[in-house]
């Protein structure tokens, strides 16, 4: 099933096959013609960051089966009925497919009624098995619930007594609802009445009694639970999921609580709880279509290998004779680690040779002949612990061995994650990518240990040097100074610090390295994680120059993770430790930051505040410009030419920023977002450059014709940006977005493409600007000495003065120069919100320029005045 490949590809160090690419098709097919695979396959099925499948559970229940139809098979639930306004009842039903006639799957009578509550089905011609619900005598229409195919299949059904509305659920999702299932006329609807009889597999033509052998059920049937009142619908995918949903529980399924029939078979079987989802994405191999099939049927499948991981793959199946798998599978008896990272010759594994297993890795990894371990023999030990993690417990396990197995676990987990071992996790980066993998497979053995939790034993602690285990109602984690931290914070090692680069509400952590021990935390509610918040004080062990506190996204054990500091903040900080706060519960540690001050809620909120009004305003006042320059009549020059290109691309751009926080849901739609944000920035900065061009031809003689210039200046406009944007996203397609918004990666270096055109524009602007700052400061001395030779010094120099703050001051913003501020912007908060002010009000400064004191437009207006007064 789904589950299982899922599990079979992360074990080896890989992922199921994602969905491909239009261009990917050709290829796809031509690698599925090899093993000459027909239908459909499993696909990925992740889509983010955080989502990952729930691991399914595996349950021995007791299963009723009735066999073929008889007028004799049934089984009657021994408990007390009360009046129901509401009520809800599921179970597990294998159909029997072989007949088409109607079978009850249950009936509750009463004297008054004796169809007081029934649900009763039959396969239809068009291979479903069709239900219908009677309650009150009234009965619903036979509908489609689920395919008649001979496997298990989940079923609730519900009524309540308001509008006799009810509904059918089948495999988590609800296939039919309406009102009205209820006695028509004036009347208030009635309760089901209570002190009835609740019959399985038979209807009732008599209280308790008179049963006929064609409407018997057909078939298997396990786990059905009845409630007094009406389930949601995430609670019925819990109770699909084998969660017994405790609130208004009225009957819970057990043996003991059943009177059998004698020729009614009560037997023991293993279901596989369905996850949350009844769907999983496949790919037709012939077709190459994409759809869906239900995730428990078994089907064929494609493991997907990054090419970087391959080839340490292969290198590491290249060991000696004696490699670690080899040597703890003499010790242990038996084939528990793969020859091979590619191979499948493994046995069975269940808690017991869990432990020996891991008994046997610990021995080899206490013992080993090199003080470093080898590359080969970490990935052996990696995928061993993948196993153990996962291992299926089978009911009447001696549960026992649990917490031993947690034990050798935290064991093999401290002794790969010793200090020396730092090469060998730099050897195999592109594989796993950095010591977290240990983790989230130590979180996921928790959540086997868990198990052992009772009213009576309410904590579980397992330590072993530098990693402990404690559980409560709170799962902790901490993972001491040592290997991980080092590998972490290491320079040099590409895979760690792109671990580390990590988006924080909206600021980019850089340069830093990790300063505590590593806690991982999760609260837990009926062994599901719910959220909460925690305040967590940690051991610095390393000299911190400034701190903040942080949490690691996990993509998956071998995906390695990023940092984020989104809801977490520094309660006090002192030179040995520092306390934290975050509203969520996850893996934390404080990281050394060097270049970016870290800025508190309120200032988050100042500074989007003051961009979301700047950008408006500079919007408003850009749109107002570019109008008065389309209707006042404007006279058509290269400098109004040249004014309205930059007014569009900047006023284009500044609406896309308003309103790129919409976007970050849709991967697509960011996609889109973030590269027309890049070609409208990029304009409007292309066309600041040709505003300073323009400058620069009245000041020094340009020997070229204005229709040459205006050809050059537009292709400097636009099409400067469209070849720097269409070369970025062809080489850098897949890492062209960031993490947490709608903007160029700074982590892979992406936003370089935006900053490095940027800086050498501000750069010609800057030295335009001195060049007209010195031309006009000339010209006015000259005009100064012609006009009052006799002024006084002090006139002179004011004078001067003003000469050479009026271009500054008028030039400024239209260049582009604020942008300097940027540069600036981690030294002090100030800084940012100078920042901001300046440039988000650019669009204002223009419209004070070019409009307000321009004296065409003025110029333009008037005409326009006096041809209407004439």
């Amino acid at each position: 099933d789904w589950w299982h490949a899922d599990r079979y590809c992360q074990e080896r160090f890989a992922q199921l096959l994602p969905a491909p690419q239009d261009s990917e098709q050709a290829a796809f097919s031509k690698l599925l013609q090899a093993p000459r695979i027909r239908g459909p396959l499993w696909l990925n099925e992740r889509d983010g960051v955080l989502h990952r499948a729930r691991r399914r559970r595996s349950r021995l229940v007791p299963v009723l089966v009735f066999g073929d139809k008889s007028d004799r098979r049934y089984a009657r639930v021994l408990a007390d009925f009360p009046a129901l306004p509401a009520v809800t009842a599921c179970a597990h039903l294998q159909w029997d497919t072989r007949t088409p006639d109607i079978g009850t799957v249950f009936s509750y009578a009463v004297p008054a009624f004796l169809n007081e509550f029934q649900l009763r089905g039959f396969v239809g011609g068009d291979g479903f098995v069709r239900l219908a619900l009677i309650v009150h005598e009234h009965h619903s229409p036979y509908l489609p619930a689920f395919p008649a195919d001979g496997r298990w299949h989940h079923v609730c059904v519900s009524w309540q007594q308001d509008n006799g509305t009810w509904a059918v659920y089948a495999d988590g999702k609800r296939r039919a609802s309406a009102s009205g299932l209820c006695p028509p006329g004036p009347s208030a609807p009635q309760p089901i009445h209570p002190q009835g009889i609740f019959i399985i597999g038979q209807d009732q033509d008599s209280l308790g009694g008179s049963f006929r052998q064609k409407e018997s059920f057909s078939g298997n049937v396990t786990e059905l639970h009845v409630w007094r009142g009406v389930l949601s619908a995430e609670q019925v995918q819990e109770v699909r999921s084998c969660w017994v949903v405790e609130q208004d529980l009225l009957f819970e399924w057990s043996s003991g609580a059943l009177e059998v029939e004698s020729t009614v078979q009560e037997v023991s079987a293993r279901l596989l709880c369905p996850g949350p989802a009844e769907g999983c994405r496949v790919l037709e191999a012939g077709s190459g279509a994409l759809g869906l099939a239900s995730c428990s049927q078994p089907l064929p499948f494609v493991c997907r290998y990054r090419k970087g991981a391959y080839r340490q793959l292969q290198k590491a199946r290249l060991g000696t004779p004696r490699s670690l798998g080899s040597r703890v599978n003499a010790l242990a008896g038996r084939t528990v680690i793969p020859e091979g990272s590619f191979t499948s010759d493994v046995q069975a594994m269940n808690l017991s040779v869990a432990l020996d297993a891991l008994h046997a890795l610990a021995t080899v990894l206490r013992e080993g002949e090199a003080p470093e371990l080898e590359p080969s023999g970490l990935l052996a030990a990696l995928q061993l612990l993948k196993r153990v993690a996962d291992v299926d417990i089978q009911e009447g396990e001696e549960l026992e061995l649990l917490e031993q197995l947690g034990q050798r676990f935290v064991e093999v987990a401290a002794l790969i994650l010793q200090e020396h071992s730092v090469g060998a996790w730099s050897s195999v980066s592109q594989v796993v990518r950095g010591p977290m993998a240990v983790v989230e497979l130590c979180d996921r053995m928790m959540s086997q240990v868990a198990q052992l939790l009772t009213t009576g034993r309410t904590r579980i602690s397992i330590r072993h040097r530098n990693v402990g285990l404690r559980r409560v109602t709170v799962k902790n984690m901490w993972f001491g100074y040592g290997s991980l931290q080092r590998y972490l914070s290491g320079t040099g090692r590409r895979a760690g610090s792109q671990d580390l680069a990590a988006p924080g509400r909206g600021q980019k952590l850089l340069a830093t390295s990790v300063g505590t021990a590593i806690i991982s935390s999760a609260l837990l509610s009926d062994y599901q994680d719910i959220s909460t918040s925690v305040r967590y004080r940690l051991q610095h062990r390393v000299q911190l120059d400034a701190n903040l506190c942080a949490f690691s996204l996990l993509r998956s054990p071998d995906a390695g993770g990023m940092w984020s500091s989104a809801g977490c903040s520094v309660v006090t900080s002192l030179p040995d430790s520092t306390a934290c706060f975050c509203n969520h519960s996850t893996n934390f540690a404080v990281l050394l930051q060097v270049f970016e001050m870290q800025r508190t809620a309120q200032e988050e909120l100042t500074l989007q505040t003051l961009t979301f009004i700047g950008c408006g305003v500079s919007f408003c006042a850009l749109i107002v410009t570019f109008i008065l320059f389309l209707a006042v009549g404007v006279p058509k020059s290269e400098r109004t030419a040249v004014h309205k290109n930059l007014i569009f691309a900047l006023a284009a751009a500044e609406a896309l920023l308003m309103f790129s926080e919409l976007a970050k849901t849709n991967q697509v739609l960011c996609f889109m977002v973030t590269a027309l944000l890049h070609l409208f920035f990029m304009a409007a900065f292309s066309w600041m450059l040709v505003e300073g061009l323009l400058l620069w031809s009245k000041v020094v003689a340009v020997n070229m014709s204005e229709e040459r210039r205006m050809k050059f200046y537009y292709l400097t406009g636009w099409g400067l940006p469209a070849v720097i944007v269409s070369v970025t996203l062809a080489t850098s397609f897949t890492t062209y977005v960031a993490d947490a918004r709608c903007w160029l990666n700074a982590r892979t270096g992406v936003i370089w493409a935006f900053v490095g055109p940027v800086l050498s524009i501000l750069a010609v602007n800057a030295f335009v600007l001195s060049r007209v700052v010195v031309v006009t400061v000339s010209s006015a001395r000259r005009r100064s000495k012609m006009l009052t030779p006799s002024s006084s010094l002090q006139s002179q120099i004011g004078g001067q003065i003003w000469a050479t703050a009026k271009p500054i001051l008028v030039l400024l913003p239209v260049l582009g120069l604020t942008w300097v501020c940027g540069v600036l912007v981690h030294l002090s908060i100030v800084w940012a919100y100078v920042f901001i002010v300046l440039n988000s009000l650019q669009g204002l400064y223009i419209f004070l320029v070019y409009a307000v004191y321009n004296s065409e437009v003025r110029n333009a207006i008037q005409r326009m005045k006096d041809k209407k007064k004439a």
